[in-house]
């Protein structure tokens, strides 16, 4: 064996753990900013401000999820804690919560009227806990405030039945002349595999990598085999926003544009690890809600553009949609999500039926009958074979503009090129678009063209591919 093909293989043993393959495969969920800055028309309080200005009358979580299920959402995080410190559950460790609000007479508890929605509803919950805290007293003391994180963290993890996604926010604003706190963050994440050991905990977390902005930028590929020097909280941490000037939502940097190729892994071949990536924006400038961003709600054409470049390119898609003051997510945002939703049906609904599936080795199994979805029996071509490839033949003429292929990520990600070619009238084949990663699944978008067969090849992989899906997508 060459050294070449031993890294290969040495790559494609990276694996991901049972909780990511979980995690990867819901593909599109939803953020919810929700709390005092919600009343106090900021991004980042400050503290302090009085319990008594959080009163959201009309609160109505039903419509907070189903708003984010019409748009073919899978779950919801709720920033239970933001920066500021203020609780949307009565916590035991400290009184700056709804407990000692109006709202609900005191005794309400936003997390628990969003988790059980999130299950009426069939969706996942998660929390988002923000380990910076500008009210907590404790917070720059070291141990005493760890100690008070853990026990919030461990009510949320005990109180609300199951979590997929521990959220752990890097941003930081003290500056250089404000307490700082130094997280103890394996601790946090002893206390979410103990309580939650399904749950993957993301950004500085060992689970889940942040794409690295909150613009939606998407790499133009995206590796989830990755040195493990990416999964350090505290470079993270470093890369997150520090302070709250409105530019960050849209900063894309250019200096982390290939993470996984053999070129970048180079000199880490021993030191690997498989860290998945999230792409997350929010659907207007600001994560909360401020009224004078009504009319500036994206629209379903640039959502559903980074809807494809993300879950189409080996990353999940977390959108945030925030309530407003009252308790209801205004109408634009539930009939932009309403109108995603139908759009991302239609793209699927689009797949072209093969009347026949050909393959250069090994046996088809359910690739093409796979998506969107996981079939049972990928494809797993011989090890010799020097082209690897699957064909899917239509009954005739169709015009095609896109095609999913996805791995069987549970046996690595192995794919290194992927070219599609189409068959023209004349009987010839003609490349419509080629790619690097793969990964889970990969979106490849092309000028529409008019054929009569799609073929799938892999002159490029880690070691031996093994395809879980492969659809051919019609025109619009």
């Amino acid at each position: 064996m060459t050294a070449a093909a031993k890294t290969g293989r040495a790559l494609a043993e990276v694996r991901p753990s049972e909780r990511q393959l979980a995690w990867q495969a819901m593909e599109f969920y939803g953020f919810l900013h929700f709390g005092m800055n919600t009343m106090t028309d900021r991004e980042w309080g400050e503290g302090h401000d009085d319990p008594a200005l959080f009163d959201p009358a009309g609160l109505d979580a039903d419509q907070w999820v189903a708003a984010l299920k019409s748009a073919g959402m899978t779950g919801v995080i709720l920033t239970c804690k933001h920066h500021d410190g203020f609780c949307l559950w009565p916590s035991d460790v400290t009184a700056y919560s709804v407990a000692s609000s109006p709202w609900r007479g005191g005794a309400g508890d936003v997390v628990a009227e969003v988790a059980e929605a999130a299950r009426r509803h069939g969706l996942r919950f998660g929390i988002y806990l923000s380990p910076w805290d500008r009210t907590e007293a404790s917070y720059g003391s070291g141990t005493a405030y760890d100690d008070f994180y853990v026990a919030q963290l461990t009510e949320l993890l005990t109180r609300y039945g199951p979590v997929f996604s521990v959220w752990l926010d890097g941003a930081n604003g003290e500056g250089p002349d404000g307490r700082r706190q130094f997280y103890d963050w394996e601790r946090y994440y002893a206390v979410v595999r103990e309580h939650q050991p399904d749950a993957v905990i993301s950004v500085c977390g060992p689970d889940v990598r942040w794409c690295g902005n909150e613009a939606g930028d998407t790499r133009p590929d995206e590796w989830s085999v990755v040195p493990r020097a990416l999964q350090d909280a505290e470079r993270t941490a470093d890369r997150s926003q520090q302070a709250d000037d409105g530019s960050f939502a849209r900063l894309v940097r250019s200096d982390d544009r290939d993470l996984g190729s053999r070129a970048a892994l180079a000199g880490h071949e021993d030191d690997l690890v498989w860290y998945p990536a999230e792409v997350n924006t929010s659907i207007r400038p600001g994560w909360f809600h401020h009224p004078a961003e009504d009319a500036e709600v994206r629209t379903v054409d640039e959502l559903f553009t980074v809807h494809q470049r993300a879950v189409g390119g080996n990353s999940c898609f977390l959108l945030n949609v925030p309530p407003a003051a009252d308790g209801r997510l205004r109408a634009a945002d539930v009939a932009v999500l309403e109108q995603l939703g139908r759009r991302i049906e239609d793209f699927r609904a689009r797949r072209i039926e093969a009347a026949t599936v050909t393959v250069s080795s090994g046996t088809a199994g359910d690739t093409a009958t796979a998506w969107p979805g996981r079939g049972g029996a990928p494809w797993r071509p011989n090890a010799t074979d020097p082209l690897p490839s699957v064909t899917l033949e239509f009954a005739g003429p169709r015009t095609v503009e896109a095609v999913a292929v996805g791995e069987d990520i549970a046996q690595g990600q192995r794919i290194e090129h992927l070219v599609i070619r189409g068959r023209l009238r004349d009987g010839r084949w003609t490349t419509l678009a080629e790619a690097n990663a793969v990964g889970h699944q990969r979106f490849l978008t092309f000028r529409p063209a008019e054929v009569d067969a799609v073929r799938v090849e892999v002159p490029q992989a880690r070691d031996t591919p093994v395809v879980a899906r492969v659809a051919a997508i019609g025109a619009a």
